[in-house]
């Protein structure tokens, strides 16, 4: 994944996520790349630094702002409280919703159309607002 900062034709400044550069260029030349202020689809990468990380590699950096602290706490109580099931996710909470297996706290990741589906079908399931780090093993 790689984060661009993003600039549209009105001067609207906001960040955006994607699987690389070639997928950026791809959704923003298709005009799937939207400003989340006004909505136009006329946007440019806008200049950035690189993140660095901190001198100390053994301590991680703490967030900055309210709401990235906010983030990092939810982050650890979703990951110390649920099981990662990665992209098996739509699988496991339908059996549980069904009975088919017991019930439990997950997280994972599913594709926008096995979220709607769940959704359509009364599965009690809810978007995090980041995406899971993947376990290797």
């Amino acid at each position: 994944m790689i984060r661009y900062a993003l600039r549209c034709s009105d001067g609207h400044d906001f960040d955006g996520w994607f699987r690389s550069a070639d997928a950026f260029d791809t959704l923003r030349d298709a005009g799937q790349v939207g400003c989340t202020v006004c909505g136009s689809t006329a946007v440019q990468k806008a200049p950035m630094a690189p993140a660095l990380p901190a001198r100390d590699e053994a301590r991680p950096l703490a967030p900055a702002s309210p709401v990235e602290q906010a983030l990092a706490a939810l982050r650890r109580q979703v990951e110390a409280n649920s099981d990662y099931v990665g992209s098996d996710f739509a699988n496991h909470a339908r059996a549980m919703h069904e009975g088919e297996m017991p019930r439990r706290s997950i997280h994972g990741e599913a594709r926008i159309d096995e979220a709607r589906k769940l959704v359509e079908d009364g599965v009690p399931i809810a978007p995090l607002p980041f995406a899971p780090r993947r376990k290797l093993s």
